[in-house]
């Protein structure tokens, strides 16, 4: 995912000089091509997280298109004040950049986790929210913060992860996707990031579809309000904290609507982590793998009976 944007991010900035790319000291070898190609638009301004987020509201405020960049925790949680200040208030044209979502950097522990990033740039006015779940989605995502601009956050898995998606596919801004269709079962799998593999696999074990929301904000309430009508139950999968992100966005859509439909959240504990190891060690620790989902889903459905005949 991060080389899929880089290799769009310099496509882009190949014709549009008013674009720059910030980075905190870090992300060599990532940012290399672009610095290289454009090294006008491109500024390395220091382990400074405050003054990347001011940086970038100034140049963007004189005219500039501005991408700052940095493992997920750092450009968000660091420099927050500024984010809010200087980017949401003045509707600077800024996309935040954060490599790394969720458990990407697990071996360097807590410190490295983005674990709350979704929840707080949701609570941002005027912040666009977007959470790619595979190197399609990025695609996708990239054109519409490219043609519509504006404050966003744009929360990137780290590297390697699998193209779910067997075509291109189209994500204007608020849009979800559906990404499987497993027949006439009444299961759904909403999922937002990185953990969109895992939760295909997990839903070709249990036979249920799945809807992927690389925007939860603006947010596909409307695609949650048909899934209400149609399945017997939701299930969000996120490699986030249970607070704040894709389950809470979801739970608010139908206790407006008042649905009924029950809601399964799967998403990390609101607690800090002592845990360390690999991103995927982490998953299957924090039950977030394949098949620590299609568990979980099935021990819901067999302690909630009357659901059990959805699933096969």
């Amino acid at each position: 995912m991060r080389n899929r944007f880089f290799s769009g991010l310099l496509t882009a900035a190949l014709v549009d000089p008013d674009l720059v790319l910030i980075t905190a000291d870090l992300g060599f070898g990532a940012v290399d091509d672009f610095a290289a190609a454009r090294p006008a638009q491109f500024v390395n301004c220091g382990v400074a997280e405050q003054n990347m987020a001011g940086l970038a509201a100034g140049i963007a405020l004189g005219g500039g298109r501005v991408f700052t960049y940095s493992i997920a925790n750092f450009p968000t949680l660091r420099c927050l004040e500024q984010i809010r200040n200087d980017i949401c208030y003045h509707h600077a044209d800024v996309t935040v950049v954060a490599v790394g979502g969720g458990l990407a950097y697990g071996a360097l522990g807590m410190s490295h986790h983005a674990t709350e990033d979704l929840a707080i740039m949701r609570a941002l006015p005027g912040m666009a929210v977007a959470a790619p779940g595979d190197p399609a989605e990025v695609d996708a995502v990239l054109d519409d913060l490219l043609t519509s601009g504006g404050p966003a956050y744009l929360r990137l898995g780290k590297t390697g992860e699998r193209t779910v998606h067997t075509a291109g596919v189209s994500a204007p801004r608020g849009a979800s996707i559906f990404a499987r269709d497993n027949g006439e079962n009444r299961v759904l799998l909403c999922s937002t990031g990185a953990i969109l593999d895992e939760v295909s696999v997990a839903a070709d074990d249990l036979g249920a579809d799945v809807r992927s929301f690389p925007w939860l904000d603006p947010f596909d309430a409307a695609a949650i309000r048909d899934a209400a009508a149609t399945y017997r139950l939701i299930v969000t999968v996120e490699e986030h904290s249970i607070v704040g992100g894709l389950g809470s966005a979801v739970a608010e859509v139908l206790a407006e609507s008042a649905a009924g439909t029950p809601l399964l959240r799967i998403a990390l504990p609101n607690q800090s982590s002592s845990v360390v190891g690999d991103q995927q060690f982490l998953r299957t620790a924090f039950e977030l793998d394949a098949e620590s989902i299609s568990r979980r889903v099935r021990n819901h459905l067999e302690a909630n009976r009357g659901l059990a005949s959805q699933i096969r």
